[in-house]
């Protein structure tokens, strides 16, 4: 008997997700378990398994198909199988295609409108950003969305034409932009089109959060001993306590503070990054922050993490300190939240202290904040508080 696979339900805000690639053939022996396809939401590509065992007897949404949860990928079956009246079924689903002019089992996508020579232009603000970023002439672009509107998707297909056809050079290797890059760019982009950002630059004074890291660790086996990142992560979320406006988000016309204290980590995996979120970070203790960063890393190098473990973040920490090479930059705001921390390595510097001059361990802040939601002194008095914390940081734990 024929089993469906069937878009499945990766978040509590999902509604429908994008077929990335599929791992196997039409045709191919699966096993119940096995990797069958990528499908990306907006968070991450996430490997979709095999609900049975048998052969991939089709494949129905193909790369780039959007489709709604519970909309037909594929079917497994038995080699031979009769799966007519599965697929006409299929048919009459609301599967729908993302890119402009793709098209999904033979129906077209959006049409797109011709642009019309001195005619008003509809366009969205994003596709607007995005296109005079990458200076696209959006005058020229035909439009797929509502009356003709042209939006995010067009302009990035006129970027992608004009890339194509103006570079001829040669190259040593070609990596598809698809899966969680595609996902990654994405989010970026739009976040840099949508939020006017300021950053905030800052070195601070890690002796004593130093001293506090060496004293916790002491005796502690290499597997346990406590992250400068994990102790920035209290930091933060005792900042927050403080300054809740920090802690908010724009949906709408309302600007949302929000109640829990919920603090991403970003992750560099070998594809990408993610950004698994420690839930009610305030409320947890250094050893239980500590031991869920670990296991978030640990999982997300299998590709391992569950879609829900990188929702709901309020606030967002990005560590480069490690590679040794940035002291300061600007991180990407990770939508929907209005504030991202970015971690610069610590280098030993002169300071002035008392009236002399000292060797201190400084390490590089940078805050970015979308200034739609966040004025410069609020963000400028969090960041004060977060100093503070750092250079004090038992006062973390009282």
């Amino acid at each position: 008997m024929a089993t469906e696979v069937n878009m499945p339900k990766l978040g509590l805000s999902m509604k429908e997700g994008t077929v990335g690639k599929w791992l196997i053939n039409e045709g191919d022996p699966v096993k119940k378990g096995d990797a069958l396809l990528e499908v990306m939401t907006d968070k991450i590509a996430n490997k979709i398994d095999a609900p049975a065992d048998g052969v991939l007897l089709k494949i129905v949404a193909n790369k780039k198909a959007k489709l709604p949860i519970g909309g037909l990928l594929g079917v497994i079956g038995n080699a031979g199988e009769d799966i007519s009246e599965l697929l006409r079924s299929a048919a009459n689903s609301t599967a729908r295609v993302a890119p402009a002019g793709k098209t999904t089992g033979g129906q077209p996508a959006r049409k797109a409108v011709a642009a019309v020579p001195g005619a008003r232009v509809k366009i969205s603000p994003a596709a607007r950003a995005l296109a005079e970023a990458n200076a696209i002439d959006y005058t020229v672009i035909a439009g797929t969305g509502p009356e003709g509107r042209i939006v995010r998707e067009d302009v990035e297909q006129a970027i992608a034409n004009a890339s194509a056809a103006a570079d001829d050079r040669a190259v040593i290797e070609v990596i598809p932009y698809e899966g969680m890059r595609q996902a990654i760019g994405e989010n970026m982009a739009n976040s840099w089109a949508v939020a006017p950002k300021v950053t905030h630059h800052v070195g601070v004074d890690l002796s004593a959060l130093q001293v506090l890291r060496a004293t916790i660790n002491a005796d502690v086996k290499d597997t346990e001993k406590i992250s400068v990142t994990d102790i920035l992560v209290k930091a933060v979320a005792k900042a927050l306590q403080a300054h809740p406006r920090i802690n908010s988000t724009l949906s709408g016309d309302e600007i949302r503070v929000l109640q829990d204290i919920n603090v991403g980590v970003a992750i560099a995996i070998p594809d990408g990054l993610v950004v698994p979120v420690v839930k009610n970070a305030n409320q947890k203790s250094l050893a239980d922050v500590s031991k869920q960063i670990k296991d978030f890393a640990k999982r997300a190098r299998k590709n391992k993490l569950d879609p829900e473990e990188m929702t709901g973040g309020t606030f967002t920490i990005t560590n480069l300190g490690g590679y040794g090479s940035v002291d300061y930059f600007t991180p990407i705001i990770n939508q929907p939240e209005s504030a991202i921390l970015g971690v610069g390595r610590t280098v030993r510097q002169p300071a002035v202290q008392g009236e002399q001059i000292v060797i201190k361990p400084i390490m590089g802040l940078s805050l970015a904040f979308d200034h739609r939601v966040i004025d410069g002194a609020p963000a400028a008095e969090f960041l004060a508080l977060l100093i503070k914390l750092i250079e004090q940081p038992h006062k973390i734990f009282i």
